[in-house]
């Protein structure tokens, strides 16, 4: 279901990155971060409540930028600076925000599954064109961008105390993430008031 954008609307900047690590020969992403990005971050699509939401989001929140050779480097290694790089590409070609959802959600699955470097299967199954993401990642578009990223959370303040890192109008919301409908909804000073709102509110 479409919802029409109301004229006041409350942003909200997710700060996040593929946490990977090995496991019996398989790369899985965290947890909590995982949760919340294919479950709690799922619901402002279905209930309606991305039509008072400007969703922003913002990749390589667990990297930093090496000065001695401006390379990027990531916590968890060279598979996480692929993915980074991969999603920058995809914020960056295609600014609908539920096509940017739907690839991180199936990029998040192929990571718990293991087969992160089968990450052309979710444009496949979104029916997205490859080529333009092969040319981002090959011209070094992908890295180029997550400076910028990586920029954009260094100016946090606080910064980041954790991942994944939810700000709704410029106020984190720290580890209570998962409520992130209640702090929508609290700061929307609109008329048109989603029922979600209705329903967290009381």
């Amino acid at each position: 279901m479409v919802f029409p954008k109301q004229v006041n609307t409350i942003l909200l900047i997710l700060f996040l990155f593929f946490f990977i690590y090995e496991s019996k020969g398989a790369s899985y992403s965290s947890g909590s971060h995982t949760v919340f990005i294919i479950k709690d971050l799922e619901n402002i699509f279905y209930n309606g409540l991305i039509s008072i939401v400007n969703l922003q989001l913002v990749p390589w929140a667990n990297a930093y930028v090496n000065n001695t050779n401006n390379s990027i480097s990531c916590q968890n290694g060279p598979e996480e600076c692929k993915l980074n790089s991969l999603e920058s590409c995809v914020l960056n070609l295609y600014p609908n925000v539920d096509t940017q959802y739907a690839v991180i959600v199936c990029l998040e699955f192929m990571a718990i599954d293991g087969r992160f470097n089968r990450w052309n299967d979710c444009l496949n199954q979104l029916d997205l064109p490859k080529q333009p993401i092969l040319n981002c990642l090959k011209r070094g578009n992908g890295i180029e961008l997550g400076k910028k990223y990586i920029n954009e959370t260094a100016q946090l303040y606080p910064p980041p105390s954790l991942l994944p890192w939810v700000v709704v109008n410029n106020e984190p919301i720290g580890n209570d993430y998962a409520n992130v409908t209640y702090y929508v909804c609290k700061a929307y000073r609109g008329v048109a008031v989603p029922e979600a709102c209705n329903l967290h509110l009381k």
